[in-house]
């Protein structure tokens, strides 16, 4: 398959380069166990395209819940105050510690939190406590008791392909860094820590879909959800393979090395996007 042309406001199936309609995609996918919204977090408009495509599987799919990677479980209390109508907006951010679980402005996800209250729609927190990513990084997983794992099984290791996509986007060969290659034992901390995310996320994923059946929406960051990496590998390892990745795009061209980047890829529209900072240091 050679390059695709991707039209701004334009939904591309990558796999086959053939463009479709947004309401037969929305259509489609309304029957998965998951449909796993990719983001860069500090975007306003792919916040936007979030709450969009959520609306538009929640036409098709009543029985939808939308799962959320800055939250840890610990919250789930809080967010099931806040789809009930019981916590102001600034109660709510309170309660869940904002500013020390995620950080970035709470207005870029507002929009999505006030859909969910206004429609009643479950949210479930799809996180597991910051500390439990750095110990299993540290120690890896059989030094962590079992009651203090936070709900989260040990992950299926990463594939070769993934410890190479995980290089490559966190700076591959630069200088500064200790690990030389993907397969560099160096580099095994950071692949266990982001596997911890993954697993996480996918473990409440699948306990969300597992109570009632419901479509699982997934907002997470899209390093952990493109080429089937991440948390649908470790989705399919925990038996839920009938999930799909969307992805929004800048790209007026699609390469053929993408082709299974996402199950489908939307063409943002050309104009500027006010990027917002994150409010605390990287951990």
């Amino acid at each position: 398959m050679t390059t695709i042309e991707h039209k701004p406001g334009t939904w591309i199936v990558p796999s086959t380069g053939e463009e479709i309609r947004h309401n037969d995609l929305m259509n489609g996918l309304s029957r998965k166990q998951a449909v796993l919204l990719g983001e860069t977090h500090d975007r306003y408009d792919i916040h936007r395209w979030q709450l969009h495509v959520t609306a538009g599987l929640y036409a098709h799919n009543a029985n939808l819940v939308v799962g959320f990677e800055m939250f840890p479980r610990s919250t789930q209390p809080v967010l099931d105050a806040w789809v009930a109508g019981n916590l102001s907006n600034a109660e709510f951010l309170d309660k869940v510690g904002w500013q020390t679980v995620w950080g970035f402005p709470a207005d870029l996800y507002m929009p999505i939190f006030d859909f969910c209250r206004q429609f009643r729609i479950p949210m479930k927190a799809l996180n597991c406590r910051r500390a439990l990513v750095t110990e299993v990084g540290k120690l890896g997983w059989e030094a962590i008791a079992p009651e203090d794992r936070d709900g989260v099984t040990p992950a299926k290791p990463a594939t070769p392909a993934y410890r190479q996509y995980l290089f490559d986007i966190t700076g591959g060969g630069s200088p500064a860094r200790k690990a030389t290659s993907a397969e560099d034992p160096a580099f095994d901390r950071f692949v266990r820590a982001q596997q911890t995310w993954d697993r996480a996320f996918a473990c409440n994923i699948a306990e969300a879909h597992a109570d009632g059946g419901a479509l699982v929406v997934g907002i997470i960051g899209r390093g952990h959800l493109e080429y089937g990496h991440g948390t649908p590998y470790q989705l399919a390892d925990l038996g839920f393979t009938d999930v799909a990745v969307l992805l929004p795009s800048d790209h007026e061209q699609i390469a053929a090395e993408q082709h299974d980047m996402a199950a489908a890829m939307y063409r943002l529209p050309p104009v500027e996007h006010a990027v917002a900072k994150r409010n605390r240091d990287e951990v």
